[in-house]
C-alpha cells in the first residue's frame, strides 16, 4: 500500500483526534520521544506519508519558532485532516497534557508541592529511550545520503556535546549542505529565496512590581509562544525573564515547580505555561496562558506548510533542508544519550530497556503498550520498595 501524503483527499478527522489524544496522554519524554513516537504511529503503522515526508516536516518545524513536536503533530493532522485535521491534531495533543497539569496545580496550590511521580517515570524512561533509537535508526537512513550528510549531522552531535546553541547548529548545518551542494550554481544564481528565522519580539516590562493583569499575563504567553525556538526546556530562561525578574509574579521556586509539573506530565512541556498561569489566577488565568504561548503555532503550520513541497523542488532550498533535516537528527542523537544516560541508573532499568527493545525490534509490539507496560514496571518497583 503506499504511503497517503499531502495529495491524499481522503480527510478522516476521526482518525486524527483518536490517535493524538492518545498520544496526548503516554508521549513521556520530550520532544525528542514525541517525534519518535509520532514516526512509529503516523508513518510506519498507519502509512499517512513516508519517511521523506516525515523528514521534511520535521526539518521545516525547526525552521520556525514554537514547539517542534506539537507542530510536527498539527502538520500530520494536516495532512490526514485538512485544515480541521490540524487543529483537531494539536488540541487534542495539548489537552490531556493540559487537564493533567491543571489537577496537579490545584494540588500544589492547595498543598504546597508538587506530587511525585518518579516511580512512574523511572519505568517509562528506559522505554522511550528505546523508541526514539528506533526513529533515529529508521530516519537515519533517509536523511545520510552521502559523506556530507554524514560529516555534518556527526559534527552536530559533537557540537551539541560540546554546548553548541542548537539553534545555530540547524542552520550552519543546512547553510553548510546547501552551499556545497550548489557550489556549481554560485555565481550564476541571483540568491535563494529561503525561509528565514522570525526576528524575535519583544514585549517591553517595567522592571518592577506590577499588578497582575489577565491580559498582560496573555500577551507574555503569545509573545514567548511566537518567539520560543528549540527545545520547550528553553522556556525556562523566558518565563523567568518575565514573571520572576520583571514582573516579580513568581518566585524562583514556584517557576521550577512549575516547570517539573510540565515536565512530569506527557505531552508538550509548554503545559507549563498552564501551571504558571492557574498559580497566577486560576483557571481562567490557566486557560489564557495555554492559549496563548500555543495559538501562534496554529498560525505557523499554516502558513508554512504549503512551502515544504516547494523547498523539496528547489535545489536551494532542498539541500537547505536536507542539512537541516540531519542536523535535527543530530541534535536528536545528542539528546538520546542524555535521556540514557539519566534513564539507565540501576539493573532493573537497564533490564526494562533490554526487555521493551527485544519486543519493539523484534515483534514490533504497539509503542502504547511498550509505554504503558514501562510505567506499570516502574509503579510496581516503588510499590515493592515502599512495602520493605
Amino acid at each position: 500500500m503506499a504511503p497517503r501524503d499531502a495529495g491524499d483527499r481522503r480527510h478522516s478527522p476521526g482518525e486524527v483526534v483518536a490517535l493524538f489524544l492518545k498520544l496526548g496522554l503516554i508521549a513521556f519524554g520530550g520532544p525528542a520521544a514525541h517525534i519518535a513516537l509520532f514516526h512509529n504511529e503516523a508513518v510506519r503503522r498507519r502509512k499517512w506519508l513516508d519517511d521523506q515526508r516525515f523528514l521534511d516536516i520535521l526539518g521545516a518545524t525547526n525552521l520556525i519558532p514554537g514547539p517542534n513536536s506539537t507542530e510536527t503533530a498539527m502538520h500530520l493532522g494536516l495532512i490526514r485532516g485538512g485544515r480541521i485535521g490540524l487543529v483537531l491534531a494539536g488540541a487534542c495533543f495539548i489537552l490531556p497534557a493540559m487537564l493533567l497539569v491543571l489537577l496537579l496545580s490545584h494540588l500544589y496550590v492547595r498543598y504546597g508541592s508538587a506530587p511525585e511521580a518518579a516511580h512512574l517515570l523511572y519505568g517509562v524512561k528506559p522505554v522511550m529511550v528505546v523508541i526514539i533509537v528506533q526513529a533515529l535508526i529508521v530516519l537515519g537512513r533517509k536523511a545520510v545520503v552521502g559523506p556530507l550528510t554524514a560529516s555534518v549531522g556527526a559534527a552536530v552531535v559533537a557540537a551539541s556535546f560540546l554546548g553548541a546553541n542548537e539553534i545555530l547548529l540547524l542552520f550552519l548545518g543546512g547553510f553548510l549542505v546547501m552551499v556545497v551542494k550548489n557550489r556549481g550554481r554560485i555565481g550564476r544564481a541571483g540568491g535563494a529565496g529561503l525561509v528565514a528565522p522570525w526576528v524575535a519580539l519583544s514585549l517591553p516590562v517595567e522592571a518592577a512590581l506590577r499588578p497582575f493583569s489577565l491580559p498582560l499575563m496573555f500577551l507574555l504567553f503569545l509573545k514567548t509562544g511566537a518567539v520560543l525556538y528549540g527545545s520547550g526546556y528553553v522556556l525556562l530562561a523566558f518565563l523567568r525573564a518575565d514573571f520572576v525578574e520583571r514582573l516579580h509574579w513568581l518566585t524562583d521556586q514556584q517557576l521550577l515547580d512549575a516547570i517539573a509539573i510540565g515536565q512530569i506530565t506527557p505531552g508538550p512541556v509548554l503545559t507549563t505555561a498552564t501551571c504558571v498561569g492557574y498559580m497566577l489566577g486560576g483557571l481562567p488565568a490557566a486557560l489564557l496562558a495555554t492559549a496563548g504561548i500555543f495559538l501562534p503555532s496554529f498560525f505557523f503550520v499554516l502558513l508554512s506548510s504549503p512551502l515544504i513541497p516547494r523547498m523539496r523542488r528547489s535545489p536551494w532550498a532542498g539541500a537547505l533542508l536536507d542539512g537541516v533535516n540531519v542536523s535535527a537528527l543530530g541534535l536528536m542523537a545528542a539528546v538520546t544519550w542524555r535521556l540514557g544516560a539519566a534513564s539507565f541508573i540501576d539493573s532493573p532499568a537497564v533490564g526494562i530497556g533490554l526487555l521493551a527493545a527485544f519486543l519493539l525490534f523484534r515483534f514490533r509490539v504497539n509503542t502504547t503498550w511498550l509505554v504503558l507496560g514501562g510505567g506499570a514496571a516502574g509503579l510496581l518497583r516503588g510499590a515493592l520498595l515502599g512495602a520493605s
